[in-house]
């Protein structure tokens, strides 16, 4: 025990002492790497084809071949990954912290151009991959806006689904009817070739869909106290659920599809990147501090003129609006929505998410969301056990760690793009 105690604390001294500069320029060098050699190491190693989620999938349905995907992956990602964060993190370190000194503000985008260079190119290697990177980054942006309510606010909401589903209909019935030929709305209403720029202005009325949706289920929930919001929201969901398969006029239970694919990787990176910002400058405002005093004492909070009642309110109507936009780009990733998919295992999905990775943490919910996501995708070959491994998992990260893995923790930009930057930064 002592052994894997130190072995875990030099880790964690190592990942904290490299910088994110490092990280992800390893990570360029992986996936450089993989467009270079990975079909040609996959031949060697008897593999069928270049490993579509880190050899993980493959492994899971060919256990004869748990070797060779192993060894694919150390080669292709944690071999270039390990020699230039061991090799590389003090000249990396001063480059960093250099860029800090600076611009911060340029410091960002050129991380952020990196991070997404290497999604770009680790995603081109196959559809499966694009398709999976756009739902985590979907999913990430679901996991914030619930952990501003479950998570800085202290509620127990679970109306994330019918918010979802709003925003998905309502984006979707616009630019169905606005910009596409269909047979459920007929003849286009604007020359499709606006489309691509009405989209984003689609996404807001989704988005504001989901918050008038949020202020219903507001209103009566924090007239009360204790578990009631769970209940009222739960009811939401169903009501949400239930109208829209009633509903001819957006394709009933069947579904509503011909969504254009107006949702590429950089449209989706972009708007999960804003939404990051936004949530995280919320919940560091004056609002944000609010919510967490009416979170530790709702009473102590209305001494110190709090208006507890309207923070709640606000902070309930903001989640819902990023979880209406959420919904609205997972309905054009698929181009394709349906009732049924905003129900009780969309629920489970989005609190697991929040509360594997960390409460009150942005953090927490990004690594949350990626981890799940992607788990559920790797495990997807043991089918029904897929669902006996992740809620045990859950139990697991629950008993030894209940907040979540990452949670009371801020998210400080120049921290993060910098260790070395001492603590008390700007974020």
């Amino acid at each position: 025990m002592a052994i894997i105690k130190r072995i875990t604390s030099s880790l964690a001294a190592w990942v904290a002492a490299t910088p994110l500069l490092a990280w992800l320029l390893g990570a360029l060098a992986a996936v450089l790497l993989e467009h270079g050699v990975g079909r040609p190491l996959a031949d060697l190693l008897g593999l069928p084809k270049v490993p579509v989620l880190f050899g993980m999938v493959l492994a899971l349905k060919s256990p004869g071949l748990i070797l060779s995907a192993v060894a694919y992956g150390t080669i292709i990602y944690i071999v270039p990954i390990v020699l230039i964060t061991r090799l590389g993190a003090g000249v990396l370190n001063q480059a960093a912290a250099g860029l800090l000194r600076l611009n911060l503000s340029a410091s960002v985008v050129i991380h952020l151009c990196l991070l997404y260079a290497v999604l770009h190119l680790w995603s081109d290697i196959s559809d499966y991959r694009v398709l999976t990177l756009k739902l985590t980054l979907i999913a990430v942006m679901l996991t914030l806006s619930l952990n501003v309510i479950n998570g800085y606010m202290g509620e127990f909401s679970c109306s994330h689904p019918g918010f979802m589903a709003l925003g998905a209909y309502v984006t979707s019935v616009f630019t169905v009817a606005f910009f596409v030929k269909d047979k459920l709305f007929g003849p286009p209403l604007l020359p499709p070739e606006l489309g691509p720029y009405f989209f984003p202005v689609a996404l807001v009325l989704g988005g504001l869909a989901a918050a008038l949706g949020a202020l219903l289920v507001a209103i009566p929930s924090f007239r009360t106290r204790g578990d009631y919001l769970a209940i009222i929201s739960l009811a939401f969901m169903f009501i949400v659920k239930s109208a829209i398969e009633n509903l001819e006029v957006v394709g009933g239970a069947r579904g509503l599809r011909s969504q254009p694919d107006w949702a590429n990787l950089p449209f989706v990176f972009l708007v999960t990147v804003l939404c990051v910002w936004v949530i995280n400058n919320f919940v560091n405002s004056t609002m944000g501090k609010a919510l967490n005093a009416v979170r530790d004492n709702e009473m102590a909070a209305e001494a110190m003129t709090v208006d507890t009642r309207r923070t709640k309110i606000v902070a309930f109507m903001f989640a819902g609006f990023w979880a209406g936009v959420a919904g609205g780009l997972f309905a054009h990733v698929l181009r394709y929505v349906n009732p049924a998919t905003f129900g009780i295992q969309r629920l489970a999905e989005v609190l697991a998410m929040v509360y594997f990775g960390g409460l009150n943490s942005v953090y927490g919910s990004i690594v949350g969301a990626v981890s799940i996501n992607l788990l559920g995708e790797a495990l997807r070959p043991l089918e029904l056990f897929k669902w006996i491994i992740i809620p045990l998992l859950l139990i697991l990260v629950m008993i030894y760690r209940p907040t979540g893995l990452v949670s009371f923790k801020e998210f400080n930009v120049r921290r993060l793009v910098s260790p070395k930057t001492p603590p008390g930064g700007d974020r």
